[in-house]
């Protein structure tokens, strides 16, 4: 292409790349849901449906994108992990980030109307920002992924205790914060099973937990391997020729997707899924009939 007198416009662009041989979390999280929620009666303290969208469009994310390992989601937020191994967009941020964005605000859209059928969307419309986070260890990838279930668990057991008081106990919002406040875990359970006779053990996996979506694949033994400490040991990613790297994308892209309701803090989790930090297909029941 021929050179302008515009051309000098591309010395503002800066780089943007992503750390080499480090795992990449794209974090999203809905722009003002809190308006947006209200205005589409979503039901406190959770709304299946709402997190039940958010799934649906998450899984199609994952579907499109074979780099993506794993995904963790709870209330209007997502973060997807990309494995350290990903050379996708040329690691570039912004990049990765609009694409993640871009796709999910897209599936979150094209599947409202299956979850809310009886409520069309009006403007303005949901969209979601984003944003990038290099993390060098498993290590670091699984307190970042603990942190999140970690604050699942406390955001759902303070907003169930918090809407309780409300809806059962016929309290105003400012009385149930002033009672909540300082109140530590055992305080709100108790608060739960004395006035309300809710016991907060059988409340529903998906809010307690929030979502994973992985790619599923034959369970392993825990302790027949350390997939965990190869993968670290690794100064650089693992060459592989084109043919090699086409051929573990088209059995990702085979594999089931499943969106669970599990445990991802404790090790038997990972230890018994080795190819979420391996990044190498696995075996058996995912693989689909060809």
């Amino acid at each position: 292409m021929a050179n302008s007198k515009f051309e000098y416009v591309k010395n503002f662009e800066q780089p943007d790349k992503l750390l080499p041989n480090t795992w990449v979390v794209v974090r999203i999280d809905g722009r003002g849901f809190t308006k947006f929620s209200t205005k589409y009666g979503f039901e406190k303290p959770n709304d299946k449906r709402a997190l039940d969208l958010m799934n649906a469009a998450a899984r199609a994310v994952v579907s499109e994108l074979p780099d993506i390992t794993i995904a963790y989601g709870v209330s209007d937020e997502y973060s997807f992990v990309f494995h350290k191994t990903c050379a996708l967009f040329e690691r570039r941020s912004s990049k990765i980030v609009s694409t993640v964005v871009s796709t999910f605000s897209a599936y979150y859209v094209h599947y409202w109307s299956t979850y809310f059928p009886e409520t069309p969307l009006s403007p303005p419309l949901p969209s979601f920002d984003g944003r990038a986070v290099c993390y060098p260890s498993v290590q670091n990838l699984r307190d970042y992924m603990s942190w999140r279930q970690a604050d699942c668990h406390i955001n759902n057991l303070y907003n169930t205790t918090f809407w309780a008081l409300i809806q059962q106990g016929g309290i105003e919002a400012l009385e149930a914060e002033k009672m909540l406040k300082g109140t530590l875990a055992a305080d709100k359970n108790e608060i739960l099973w004395s006035k309300f006779n809710i016991n907060y053990n059988n409340e529903s996996e998906i809010y307690k937990k929030g979502s994973v979506i992985f790619r599923d694949y034959e369970l392993v033994q825990p302790g027949t391997h350390n997939t965990a400490t190869e993968v670290d040991k690794q100064a650089q990613p693992i060459q592989q020729s084109k043919n090699q790297v086409d051929k573990e994308r088209k059995l990702r892209g085979k594999a089931q997707i499943v969106v669970e309701h599990l445990d991802i803090i404790k090790d038997d989790f990972w230890d018994q899924r080795p190819w979420l930090l391996s990044n190498k297909p696995g075996k058996g029941k995912a693989l689909k009939e060809t």
